[in-house]
């Protein structure tokens, strides 16, 4: 890679990292693309040389956090036991999905006015959830409607944590009772 690609590369990782760290003091919508320029030091415009606008640079943040979420769902270790393997899983998604509230609006919550991930990213996050379809099989889970209770208890419980008591850990105390009820509906001996 010539050295032209890469500062333009390099560029484009500043204004993603500049975006975050925005998007953590304003919130996911409270910064302008001018002020997203200031941060970086450059001139609005100059932006355009990287993104076409600023849902390019969500799209651009989904992306990057689906990317994260997956690498880090593949070297997960997990227990060998249903259950244990469940409890692990949810822990450490909730964990992931309150450490940082930005990445958690964009990921889930959708609350970027007429934002929709292009098919790129959205492949990504496709990955994620077959990730998590192979590893209910392994523990004898196969029902279609398996994953989406478990996505509907879990953003729940991160939606609740997130909304009622930031920092604290009310709706993660709940993870391992939610995790048996769901296991009592889902597992199946094999």
């Amino acid at each position: 890679m010539d050295n032209r690609r890469q500062r333009h590369l390099a560029t484009r990782d500043d204004i993603v990292a500049a975006a975050w760290r925005l998007s953590g003091e304003h919130g996911l919508t409270g910064w302008s693309l001018r002020e997203l320029a200031g941060a970086v030091g450059v001139r609005a415009p100059s932006l355009y040389v990287y993104f076409t606008g600023k849902d390019q640079i969500y799209d651009e943040m989904f992306s990057r956090s689906y990317s994260e979420l997956l690498e880090q769902s593949r070297i997960l270790d997990l227990p060998n036991d249903p259950i244990g393997r469940l409890r692990a899983i949810a822990y450490w998604f909730f964990d992931f999905a309150v450490a940082n509230p930005a990445r958690l609006q964009l990921m889930f919550w959708r609350v970027v006015p007429g934002f929709e991930p292009s098919e790129g990213s959205y492949a990504v996050s496709r990955q994620v959830m077959e990730l998590f379809e192979q590893r209910f099989f392994e523990v004898g889970i196969a029902e279609p409607a398996a994953l989406d209770t478990w996505t509907a208890m879990l953003s729940g419980l991160v939606t609740q944590q997130m909304s009622n008591e930031p920092g604290g850990d009310r709706w993660r105390r709940l993870l391992d009772q939610c995790v048996e009820m769901f296991a009592r509906e889902f597992v199946r001996a094999g």
